[in-house]
Order: structure tokens, then sequence, then C-alpha cells
């Protein structure tokens, strides 16, 4: 959520900054700004709306220097317009940008309010662009300014702080929003995601919670949380500037969906051998952690939900082990009972999800036998701060919606149900099986991609649509609630996913010619029952498509339309291949609807604040 990037460069910034703010509009932003020093002054201009709505203003009134901030805003505290754009200003010296959320941002406001401080935004972050300019005409001292005033703050930021008083240095602070230092020649950087760094710098230095980072053209000097001296290893990235190029495909999304084989392939890469899963893919002390391991408690958020619920059926069926799944945000709000020996995972695609990092927290407070993380990104806070790590090796997701994270993290959970199974029963003959399905997962992929055209002459039918409903059953049920959020991200199609079962007790109300109803029928032990539930769709008049096994047929009806799968699917595969033509929908859909694939409105792609 928001984007940070600031440079000191003995060169002109601004296009560094600009390249960089490009470089994280995935996150999601309603708003975008940039404050340059030059001399004795500092030049800002904001913009509502996209990145090239910025660019065109520079164009007009262009700017130059040598040191500079930047920042894409997502709205939380004001409505999204030029006021309440960042950076933010205190008379005309300090310059603050900052993703998170002030927590007692009111109280602050009233102090300096009472000091001579005016407000020219709705925002929480002007209040801390105050406080530092009011500590700094005392020190003349930036950075012990901002240590200053971060103390009295209460929440999650991440923040980058520029002065004329103190002109050539950077001051980047952080508790509970992920921060960098990106490591230059002669020159450096700070930013909140280093994808925005990559064109200028792959090396880079990640702040731990509490850290302030000094950053000028030849130093950086990182203090902790107590002001300490800290030494933060300078990271190189795997990831190369062009990973976020699109190539020929219309969306980042549509890239994306496309590239989950190879996606599935490399999170199943050498994590299996001889038929069986490796449980060192887990890290060094998974071995006895999973031996210990009695339940298992899944928290995440989103599309990550999705795959726990998925993961709860595995698990339970092929393990025999009580899984219990919950949204992170509701998490850190009860008081939940923990039994012995239990496992806790969270699964996030950024790592940095502020709900699911809280929850990790939390639990760890708590009495669980070992914490283990799902994730994308190897440098994130999750990651570090999990006991158990499983990389999903997606590669870089750019999309808000998310496809092939999704399903690389099911590839994950599948790989930790199978290892936990082999300790509760599972036979070495039977997990064989279990990793040759795995393993067939790339190329049955390939195949579902096939139907891409077919679904895109289905997608027509949903175009002037308001509304939807998924169906599925079983390990089903949650393929559809994920179905369901694809459309309604990138569409704005109102979509609910029910259990199929569950028709009769209230959703068949709505079944007429208008709501169209997607279901997904593998033949499993529940397909006759999913048959039942269909045809009192049908004998309402609504309008059903059902993506079917081949094996599967529902006759010749007027009010059904299937397309069947291009191959026999197994039920351990079954969810993340009928994932993917609900995908292919949703984009469809969107395409020639119009909306913004990449960057529906209202979302983002890295949630950062609770």
């Amino acid at each position: 959520m928001c984007g940070i990037v600031g440079a000191v460069a003995e060169r002109d910034v601004v296009p560094i900054l600009m390249d960089g703010l490009r470089r994280l509009e995935y996150r999601g932003y309603d708003s975008a700004g940039i404050a340059i020093r030059n001399g004795d002054d500092v030049n800002r201009l904001r913009r509502v709306g996209k990145v090239q709505e910025l660019q065109n203003a520079l164009d007009e009134s262009p700017l130059q220097g040598h040191i500079g901030i930047s920042h894409t805003r997502w709205a939380t505290h004001g409505v999204p317009n030029e006021a309440n754009a960042h950076p933010h200003l205190s008379v005309n010296d300090v310059s603050v940008v900052h993703n998170g959320i002030i927590e007692n941002f009111e109280e602050l406001k009233e102090k300096l309010s009472g000091l001579g401080y005016t407000f020219e935004s709705e925002t929480d972050t002007e209040v801390v662009a105050h406080a530092i300019h009011h500590r700094l005409k005392d020190s003349g001292d930036l950075a012990q300014a901002v240590r200053e005033t971060v103390a009295e703050l209460e929440g999650a930021y991440a923040l980058a702080v520029m002065s004329v008083t103190d002109p050539d240095r950077l001051i980047i602070a952080r508790v509970g929003c992920p921060a960098i230092v990106g490591v230059g020649e002669g020159e450096n950087f700070v930013a909140s995601d280093v994808a925005a760094l990559l064109p200028v710098t792959r090396n880079y230095q990640i702040l731990e919670e509490g850290d302030i980072a000094v950053v000028d053209l030849t130093s950086i000097t990182i203090y902790d949380k107590d002001g300490n001296e800290a030494d933060r290893p300078v990271i190189e990235s795997e990831l190369t500037a062009d990973a976020a190029e699109r190539g020929d495909f219309g969306h980042y999304m549509q890239k994306e969906i496309h590239e989950q084989a190879k996606a599935v392939a490399h999170t199943l890469e050498e994590r299996t051998a001889n038929g069986k899963v490796l449980d060192a893919s887990f890290g060094p002390q998974a071995i006895d952690a999973l031996d210990a391991t009695r339940g298992v408690h899944i928290v995440a958020c989103g599309t990550s939900f999705h795959a726990g619920l998925i993961a709860r059926y595995w698990i339970e069926d092929l393990c025999g082990l009580p899984c219990s799944v919950e949204i992170a945000s509701e998490y850190r709000y009860r008081s939940p009972v923990v039994p012995e020996n239990t496992l806790f995972v969270t699964i996030s695609q950024s790592g940095e999800t502020a709900d699911t990092l809280a929850a990790l927290r939390a639990a760890k407070e708590r009495d669980y036998e070992s914490t283990l993380v799902i994730c994308n990104v190897p440098e994130s806070s999750l990651v570090r701060e999990s006991e158990l790590v499983m990389m999903t090796r997606a590669g870089q997701e750019i999309g808000v919606a998310s496809t092939k994270a999704f399903t690389t993290q099911l590839a994950a959970l599948a790989l930790l149900t199978v290892s936990l199974a082999r300790r509760n029963g599972l036979s070495a003959e039977d997990e064989e099986t279990l990793v040759n399905q795995l393993n067939e997962l790339p190329a049955l992929i390939e195949q579902v991609l096939m139907l891409d055209s077919a679904i895109e002459v289905l997608a027509e039918h949903f175009v002037n649509k308001d509304h939807a409903l998924f169906l599925g059953r079983g390990v089903q049920n949650p393929v559809a609630m994920e179905g369901a959020l694809k459309l309604k991200e990138i569409s704005y199609i109102h979509a609910e996913a029910y259990a199929a079962g569950e028709l009769k007790h209230g959703p068949l109300a709505l079944v007429d010619e208008n709501m169209p109803v997607v279901a997904v029928a593998p033949d499993d032990d529940l397909l006759e029952k999913l048959k039942s539930n269909l045809h009192e769709v049908d004998a309402r008049g609504g309008e059903l498509y059902v993506f079917a096994d081949p094996r599967v047929q529902f006759g010749d009806r007027v009010g059904i339309k299937t397309m069947h799968m291009p191959a026999a699917i197994e039920d351990f595969q079954a969810p993340i291949l009928y994932t993917i033509p609900l995908q292919l929908l949703a984009y469809h859909v969107a395409v020639q609807r119009g909306t913004d694939v990449d960057q529906p409105r209202n979302l983002a792609k890295s949630v950062t604040v609770e």
C-alpha cells in the first residue's frame, strides 16, 4: 500500500524518483507527488490520479535537483485530493512522505496547533512534518528531530524526510511498514520496495523495526530502536530491472495468469525427491517442529485466506489433524485457545500484510509449537520473523488481483500437507502418488490455459450483468470464493460465493435470468449432490456456467453452458486447476467492461495498514 522513493545524488534525481513511482504503481494508489530541494527552497508538485498526471505536470513545470522524495498515496485519512497528497511540508522546510497510519495524530495535531502550526490537509502525515520542524528549530539536526518525533508516534509508519535546514541528508524510519535503503556508487536511495530502485541499484539494506537511517551521497548510517548504530547486511536483489515488464500481454494480470505453470514448477522444484517431500524445504528446524505438530492454525487475508481454507480440507482429510483457518484482522481481537503442539501458519504474497504480521507477533506470545510462513518475498517482515519458511517462488506479481501467488501458495500448502500426512499414517506408496500428482501440475496448467479463447467468448455473457453467484462443494467451495473475489475485484460486478448445498437456505431467492451462476464441477464424491443443486438453479430460470471434468455430463439443457476441462483431474490437483478458468473469466469480463484490470479502484497490492 502506498509507495516511497527518495534519492540523493550528484545527478538530477527527478527521473529516478519518477521511474521508481511507476514501478510501484502496482501497489495501489490514488494520488502522487514529488518534492525536490533546490537551494534554500523546496519545490513540490502533487496530482490526484495516476503517476502520468504527475509526469504531465512536470512536463509543464520542470523540477530539477540532487535530493528529493516522492510518493504514491492510498487514502486513509482524508479524501483523495491534491491537498491530502504527499509530500507534506512544514514552513517550506521539512518535507515528509509516509506509509501507514499514525493513531494518535489528533492529540499531536491539537498540541501543534497550540504551538502556532496551521494545517492544510486532513491527513495524519502533516502532523509528522510539523512535529519534526518544531524539534528541528532547536537542534538543527534532522536525524535528531526525526528520532524525537517518532518516539511520540503511535501506529505504523515508514517515513522519508528531508529538510532545507539540514540540506544534504535523507532520513528514513520504520515501525510496522517496510522500508529499505538502496546502496549506490556516489549516490544512495530510500524506498518502500526494492522494485522501485532496480534501474539504479540492486543492492539494498532492510530496516528492522524501529530503525532510523541517515542517508547522504557517500554514506548510510543506521540506528536501531535504542539509538545504537546497527549493522544491517547489504543484500543483492534477485530481481532484474525488466522483471516488471509485461511483454506482449495486454495486462500484468494476463501475463501472470499465463506464468502459473512456470511459477508452480519453480515452487515444487528441488522440494521433492524419489516420491517424497523434502522436509528441509521448510527450514532447518522443520523436522522437529513437524514431528511435534498435532494441529494447524492458519491465519491470512483475502486471497491468501482462501488458500488456507483449501488447505484445511487437505490437512484434515489426508493428515487427520484438526485445522482452523481465520482472517488475520480478526485474530488479534479475540482470545484463541491454543491446543498443545499447534503449528501456526501465516500466508501472504508480500510478507508485509499488516494484519497478518500483527497476528504472527501476537501468536509468538502464545503457546504454539512453531510458526511457519508461506510467502513470495524473501526479504519481507513475515519471513524474517517466522521460525519456518516456505517461499512460493512465484516471481514478482504486479497485478493487484492475485493469480500466480495464489496457485503457488496452494502448491506450497500441498507440500506441507503431504509432509504432515506422512507423519500421520500416509504410506510411502500414497505419498509417491501425491507427489507425482503435484509434479504433473505444470503440464496440466498449460492445458487449462488453452481454454483462454473459449472463456473470452463466454465472458461476453457477463459484461452487462450487475451480479453473479459462484458455487462449489467441499474443497471447491473456497475455489468458488476465490473466483467471486476475482470477478468483483477487477470487473466491479457484485459477486458472491456459496457452498452449493446452501442454495436452498437463501441465495436461491436471487436466482433469475439476470443472475449468472458459475459452478465448478470436478468428478469427485460430491458431484451428484452438486448436480442436484444446479438443477435447482436451472428449474428457476437461472443461467448456469459450469466448468466440469470431461467425464461429467449435464445433458443438453438450454440454461446450462458447460465448459469441460481439457483433462481428467485428480482430487488433490483440482483446487489449483479449477481456479485458473475462474481467473481467466474475471480477466476477460473486466477487459470487456473497460475497467482498470491491473489497478482496480480503491484497492492496493500490499496492504500495510490495519
